[in-house]
């Protein structure tokens, strides 16, 4: 991982005693973009369509704006944005959740430590192989894995549980890359953890506005709000190049959150030359022993503006869309900017494998389709369902990943491997309708494919089918 920081000018110690979240300046910036004409909303997102970084001030702008002119403007962006830098492909994963013990009190979360109405449970290795199994049997490839925060779940334990998980061959099933959701460590733990071969590790700020989050985190380690905004310095730290931010829309004021965002990653860029690899914007849902009424609920309006914001405002990063959404505002929302969805989604303890049994949710699922019905979806629009891993297993990682909107890389690259692993699927789990569908995909993004790529490409979809397996551009 190539790192710009000089270890004599950026130190730990002084990020903490100076955290580089300043609401005062946010909101500064908010106030100052509240006077733009409809001309200069169309320049900052031209900008970034030419591959020109926005300042907060421009993002602040799209934030404020209110006219129906505008918005058009910033969903036009959004979908040109996401076309000439994703592509079509959509890439697919699932949660695996292996413990729900937890040691916070966060008025939010189903988890919290005084929620008894709910069963604690950590799976063992046994239950754990049983669900990757069970996951493996529908076809899935990327997988994460959800934590508690909890002494039980340290460092050593995580990246035993991610070696269990690689070891799971099932048929031609395997999961080829396993990120992390847990709470953060010290540097340490972060190099024991990425020993294990980690992709992505996730940790949310859930709310930006230092004023709101003790609200919210009323008991644990995670009520120091510094130690968690630092947690991604750290796992850099440690050689984790591949980092994911998000916040917990709901809590706080939405553009207030969407800001600081884009602030997080300018400090990384800016610290280590590398911005996160993925962004996720969960929407607070109902969950059990939670009262409702103390958030402020982002209505889906809002909440479809603001992913096309932020796909506008960073052009390169992996957003996520989970199942907490329904099917309806996954699918709308899909056009503007999502590059990763969850599917099949079973967020239990134990849930793939025995999903007879109930422990009671984290957080309401609201899209509760099979793979299967995610994939036929997605396939009925026109999008390529991806379980492509081939970035992570060559290396492509951190700072390359910050070359995605580089000309020719959707094209020679991501949208080849997308191709290859939906032929996997097609193969493996697609039923007879799902295969005519597929291929049909297949065949049209195989003839917009030019050069040399396009006759390799097409000769590694016909080894698929002929049983190999994993073939990676």
């Amino acid at each position: 991982m190539k790192q710009i920081f000089n270890p004599e000018i950026y130190k730990l110690e002084d990020k903490i005693n100076e955290p580089f979240i300043d609401k005062n300046e946010i909101l500064e910036f908010l106030e100052q973009g509240k006077k733009s004409s409809l001309a200069e909303i169309k320049a900052i997102i031209d900008k970034s369509v030419n591959k020109k970084r926005l300042s907060l001030i421009d993002v602040a702008k799209l934030l404020n704006t209110n006219s129906k002119e505008e918005t058009d403007l910033i969903f036009e962006g959004a979908e040109r944005i996401k076309k000439q830098t994703y592509g079509n492909r959509i890439v697919i994963f699932a949660p695996l959740y292996v413990g729900n013990y937890c040691q916070n009190k966060c008025s939010y979360c189903g988890f919290n430590k005084d929620n008894t109405s709910i069963k604690r449970k950590t799976l063992t290795d046994k239950e754990l192989v049983e669900e990757v199994e069970a996951l493996e049997d529908t076809g899935h490839k990327r997988l994460i894995l959800v934590y508690g925060e909890h002494k039980n779940y340290d460092a050593e334990f995580i990246a035993h549980t991610v070696r269990t998980v690689y070891g799971v061959k099932k048929g031609n099933g395997e999961i080829r890359r396993v990120n992390i959701n847990a709470a953060p460590f010290d540097v340490e733990g972060y190099k024991t953890i990425k020993a294990a071969g980690i992709g992505t590790f996730q940790v949310f700020q859930e709310t930006y506005d230092q004023e709101l989050y003790p609200k919210y985190h009323l008991f644990g380690k995670k009520t120091d709000y510094n130690y968690r905004l630092l947690s991604h310095d750290r796992a850099m730290l440690a050689g984790i190049d591949d980092i994911g931010i998000g916040a917990l829309f709901g809590l706080g004021d939405w553009k207030f959150e969407v800001l600081a965002l884009v602030r997080h990653t300018n400090h990384l860029e800016s610290c280590f030359g590398v911005g996160p690899h993925t962004i996720s914007f969960p929407r607070i849902k109902e969950a059990d022993g939670v009262d409702q009424n103390m958030f402020k609920p982002v209505s889906d309006e809002d909440f479809i503006k603001l992913v096309a914001i932020l796909r506008i405002a960073i052009p390169y990063t992996g957003l996520i869309l989970t199942a907490r959404e329904d099917e309806a505002i996954r699918s709308e929302v899909i056009k503007y900017g999502v590059s990763q969805i969850d599917a099949g989604t079973n967020i239990n303890i134990g849930g793939y494998s025995h999903p007879e049994e109930t422990h009671k949710d984290q957080f309401k699922i609201n899209d509760d389709r099979s793979l299967s019905e995610v994939i036929d979806k997605l396939l009925d629009n026109d999008y390529i369902p991806s379980f492509c891993t081939a970035c992570y297993l060559k290396g492509r990682t951190g700072e390359h990943f910050m070359e995605f909107s580089v000309p020719g890389f959707i094209k020679n690259i991501c949208t080849p491997n997308a191709i290859l692993t939906l032929s996997e699927y097609l193969e493996d789990y697609g039923s007879e309708n799902t295969k005519i569908k597929g291929y049909k995909i297949v065949e049209r993004h195989l003839s917009l494919l030019e050069g040399p790529i396009a006759s390799k490409c097409k000769e590694r979809v016909e080894r698929v089918r002929n049983g190999e397996r994993n073939l990676l551009f």
